[in-house]
């Protein structure tokens, strides 16, 4: 039975997702105050964590960075929860780590949604230690990429959009199909956000000519594809 464990400081959620989130077959734990939990998580070493993102004691982007500077913890999905629902926070969520952003109030049926398609990625991801393609090699155990045996540094978000298109090399996605693979169906995102994280994944591929891999189909999307 997987584990879900919430950092949240208002109860009367705590007690709602506690009520669902048991009721849908998970275990289920929280702290109140984000110190607290970052000591639980290395503790329990949970299968998902709810992240609030305001918290009195400190900034849940915070804890969502202490969280992946931890090997031991670094690769536990993460949920942010939010009452902020601005664009630009979304982003700043997803570059400290976020797996994905949930807008309160939301449904307990769209959490559970969430939740499971997090936990399946997560099961898929550990099935193959290592992709390649071209130049570029994922050690997907180590969450590291290599260009022309070289460590590139990617966030998060950029790591799961090339390790999608790795897996499906050479077919073209359009915005929405990566969005729906890379954040999940009924997410409120805009294109805008998929084209800032491939901008940012280009810029990391760029620093090898060999790695350029990443190219824009007029009117479709993107595809992995090295003939240029």
């Amino acid at each position: 039975m997987k584990t879900i464990f919430s950092i949240e400081d208002e109860e009367s959620l705590v007690s709602l997702l506690e009520y669902n989130i048991k009721s849908a077959g998970y275990k289920f734990d929280f702290s109140l105050n984000g110190y607290d939990g970052m000591l639980k998580i290395q503790e329990l070493k949970p299968d998902l964590i709810l992240l609030d993102r305001m918290l009195p004691d400190i900034e849940g982007t915070e804890i969502c960075k202490f969280i992946r500077s931890k090997k031991e913890i670094q690769r536990i999905p993460v949920i942010m929860l939010t009452a902020k629902g601005e664009e630009e926070d979304l982003l700043q969520g997803f570059d400290n780590g976020a797996d994905d952003y949930l807008i309160k109030p939301f449904s307990p049926k769209e959490l559970l949604a969430r939740i499971n398609a997090l936990l399946r990625r997560s099961n898929e991801s550990n099935v193959t230690s290592k992709l390649k393609y071209g130049n570029i090699v994922m050690d997907t155990d180590m969450h590291r990429v290599y260009c022309c045996d070289k460590e590139t540094k990617l966030g998060p978000r950029e790591y799961r959009i090339l390790e999608f298109l790795m897996k499906n090399p050479g077919r073209v996605y359009s915005r929405q199909q990566l969005l729906d693979a890379v954040w999940g169906t009924n997410v409120y995102i805009t294109d805008r956000t998929i084209d800032v994280h491939i901008r940012r994944l280009r810029k990391a591929l760029s620093v090898n000519e060999e790695c350029k891999v990443i190219r824009t189909i007029r009117s479709s999307g993107y595809s992995l594809d090295d003939k240029n």
